[in-house]
């Protein structure tokens, strides 16, 4: 049984323990913002803050959760977190969608340690995801304009 923290409500996963985490949240949780994109923590789709951290959940075991707060896309409602998607959408920068969800909890994680980040900083947050519709200048935008939000 692995006890952890989702979206701040306290779970039970009679799950194995080297299960990703990812197929936990989607399956057996039932939150299915979380994508999955390559299986491999190359794409960013399947990003989830973990402790406030973002990580890959295509890769990251259910054991390494355990005892965490995990926080989905469904969950995710910080200051930081909030400002970003409403950036989001006044910029609207989703086209297809799918990798959005990781785009925006790598982006609420920047903000949330870095209130006014530099376009290297930006590019060093976000390096490891991917949008094969390549909206990387509405993401971008959108960050910044979420930052100035916050200041």
């Amino acid at each position: 049984m692995i006890k952890l923290t989702v979206n701040g409500v306290e779970r039970e996963l009679d799950l194995d323990p080297n299960m990703p985490l990812l197929w936990a949240i989607r399956e057996h949780v039932g939150l299915t913002g979380t994508k999955y994109g390559c299986g491999m923590a190359l794409c960013g789709a399947c990003t989830v803050h973990l402790d406030g951290v973002p990580v890959r959940s295509c890769t990251t075991p259910l054991s390494a959760a355990a005892g965490a707060s995990v926080t989905t896309i469904e969950g995710l409602d910080s200051a930081a977190g909030k400002a970003v998607q409403q950036a989001w959408s006044e910029l609207d920068v989703v086209q297809c969608g799918f990798c959005q969800s990781g785009q925006i909890l790598s982006a609420a994680a920047l903000l949330g340690r870095n209130p006014a980040p530099t376009d290297a900083d930006i590019d060093a947050a976000m390096s490891g995801n991917l949008c094969r519709c390549a909206t990387y200048a509405r993401i971008r935008a959108a960050i910044k304009q979420a930052a100035a939000n916050l200041a």
